[in-house]
């Protein structure tokens, strides 16, 4: 009997605590092994650790990571949280500054904009049982096998 993998889709809701970051890493790592996408983890990880950071010095709610395929070689990686206004790093209408290599931070949004197959951001409105805010994402491919 054949079988056929299930859709899946895990959203981890995070508190505002400087732990949660490195918790939404771990359960990142479990899910893609689960689902046989390990050898994304490296860029995955990057990339999730990137925007989650974000949402945690940035903001001041609670954010969440939402993992889930864009087809069988593809991963979407996004990060949800409170704040409406697109960072910069983010925005189609603001290039993309490289921080001054003294700098010490500022370079998270350009490092997931250089390492993503494609990113972007999508601003929530508060409608019904939405809690409005923003989404931001990027997508990663296994090297080889989407034409990537």
């Amino acid at each position: 009997m054949a079988t056929v993998s299930p859709c899946w889709d895990y959203t981890l809701h995070l508190p505002h605590d400087p732990r949660a970051p490195g918790i939404a890493r771990a359960t990142l790592r479990t899910v893609l092994a689960a689902h046989e996408f390990t050898e994304l983890t490296p860029t995955a990880e990057l990339l999730a650790a990137e925007l989650l950071t974000n949402a945690h010095l940035h903001t001041r709610g609670p954010y969440a990571l939402r993992v889930r395929p864009a087809g069988p070689d593809r991963l979407v990686v996004a990060v949800w949280d409170t704040d409406p206004r697109v960072p910069a790093g983010f925005r189609a209408d603001v290039p993309a500054d490289v921080p001054p290599q003294d700098a010490e931070s500022g370079r998270g949004l350009h490092l997931v904009r250089a390492c993503a197959d494609a990113w972007g951001v999508s601003v929530l409105r508060e409608l019904g049982a939405s809690k409005g805010g923003k989404l931001l994402w990027a997508e990663c491919a296994r090297t080889g096998l989407s034409g990537v």
